[in-house]
C-alpha cells in the first residue's frame, strides 16, 4: 500500500516524464511513448516507470534507447521538479504491455 506522499510524487513524476517523452517522440517520428504508471519505493529513492510504446513492434528498440538516455532523462526531470522534490529518485524503465494483452484477449473473445 502506497502512502499519500508516494502517490503524489508518482503523479508528479508521471506528468513530467510524459512531457519529456513528448519531446522525445518528436525526435523519433512514427513512435509514441507514454508513461502509463509510476511506482515509488517507500524511501522515495527508486521510481519504477512503466512505458507504453506504439507501435509495439518498436517497443524493445525504444526501451533500449530510453535506458541509454536514462541519465539525461533524470537530469531533465530534476530541472522540472527542482522546486517540488529535494532529490530525484533513480529511474528504472519497464515496458508496459497491458494494451497488447487486452488486444490479444479481444481477439480471442471474437
Amino acid at each position: 500500500m502506497e502512502s499519500t506522499r508516494q502517490q503524489k510524487i508518482a503523479r508528479l513524476i508521471q506528468k513530467d516524464l510524459s512531457e519529456i517523452f513528448l519531446g522525445f517522440t518528436k525526435a523519433h517520428p512514427g513512435v509514441l511513448i507514454s508513461t502509463t504508471r509510476v511506482r515509488i519505493s517507500p524511501d522515495l529513492s527508486v521510481a519504477r516507470v512503466y512505458l507504453s510504446v506504439f507501435p509495439s513492434e518498436r517497443a524493445t528498440e525504444m526501451l533500449q534507447l530510453v535506458n541509454d538516455r536514462q541519465a539525461a532523462i533524470r537530469h531533465d526531470l530534476a530541472a522540472r521538479t527542482r522546486f517540488q522534490l529535494r532529490t530525484v529518485p533513480s529511474l528504472t524503465f519497464f515496458q508496459d504491455d497491458s494494451l497488447d494483452y487486452m488486444e490479444h484477449i479481444d481477439e480471442l473473445l471474437k
